[in-house]
């Protein structure tokens, strides 16, 4: 949705439709689907017979992904959620994929493959002051379905906070996390608040498994740190490992002593902080803008329907 007035501003007229809820939103999608020139599927695989009848009524079918959706969210192998995904991909005529990973798994099924990475808008992030009167904030963005990422970095944080005066964890999600012996600061994700919360803060955290789940993601939480001018502190694991450039814009670490020596470095050199926390946001807007991913993508729509606008 974040493309939309893109879109339009291109010569395109876009329309949004859910396609999940039940089948009078298949049903409908159907049939706006043969009144259009191309159709770009989001993230959503169709069992068969609604694939077949999408593919019948679509003049130019697309499919864009940013997740490993073909396996297990525990990173496992899943024969149904594969099977889904490669009828969805050998059938249609281009797919978008958010990362290498995904980009090679697509093009087992289908050649025409394009990558599209995640992007962040970034006008919307202010740089961070990278100053804190009373704490050093460490920030996490996300939701529960990533908080056993967090949890795992719990043992790192507390080697953190015992070297680090005025350590605290700001979460910025959906929950909290209570006995951890370290301040941690709860704030509900809220749109309009979620840029500024990041700017406030000093140093951004991304703790990560090495799985295929984790290496289908695309590092957006190291995106809005890097685009909101902070340090990034991350596992070596998927995108993360390739926006995050060691000693320029962040530390890549394994293990709880490096993660602790990573942010006991950090809150120790304010001037560092400020160094990588620029350096990371040229690197977004050079490479992870919504500008420039959304010209990737106006590439595939447009070379799909054979130029139209």
């Amino acid at each position: 949705m974040q493309f939309a007035e893109r879109f339009e501003l291109a010569g395109i007229r876009a329309r949004h439709m859910s396609i999940a809820g039940g089948a009078d939103n298949y049903l409908q999608a159907i049939r706006a689907a043969k009144r259009v020139d191309v159709v770009l599927v989001l993230r959503k695989t169709l069992p068969w017979p609604l694939l077949w009848a999408l593919r019948r009524a679509a003049k130019r079918l697309v499919f864009d992904f940013d997740d490993a959706i073909f396996s297990n969210s525990d990173g496992s192998p899943s024969r149904t959620r594969m099977s889904r995904f490669s009828a969805m991909v050998a059938c249609c005529d281009q797919v978008s994929a958010g990362n290498a990973f995904l980009l090679d798994m697509a093009k087992q099924f289908n050649s025409q493959v394009t990558l599209v990475p995640t992007c962040v808008d970034t006008a919307r992030y202010a740089a961070s002051s990278g100053e804190s009167q009373a704490f050093f904030d460490v920030v996490w963005i996300g939701s529960s379905s990533t908080r056993k990422y967090l949890e795992e970095a719990v043992p790192a944080l507390q080697l953190a906070s015992r070297q680090i005066p005025g350590f605290r964890l700001k979460i910025i999600a959906d929950f909290s996390l209570d006995g951890v012996g370290f301040p941690v600061m709860p704030v509900p994700w809220r749109l309009d608040t979620e840029a500024m919360e990041l700017a406030a803060s000093q140093v951004g955290i991304a703790p990560m498994r090495d799985d295929d789940w984790s290496r289908g993601k695309c590092a957006l939480k190291v995106l809005q740190y890097m685009a909101a001018g902070l340090p990034v502190v991350s596992s070596p694991a998927g995108v993360n490992a390739e926006a995050v450039v060691p000693g320029a814009t962040g530390f890549l670490v394994r293990g709880d002593a490096e993660w602790s020596e990573a942010l006991v470095s950090l809150a120790a050199d304010a001037a560092m902080c400020r160094r990588m926390g620029h350096a990371g946001r040229l690197r977004v807007e050079k490479n992870y803008s919504a500008d420039v991913v959304f010209s990737r993508l106006l590439g595939v729509v447009l070379g799909c329907a054979g130029g139209k606008g």
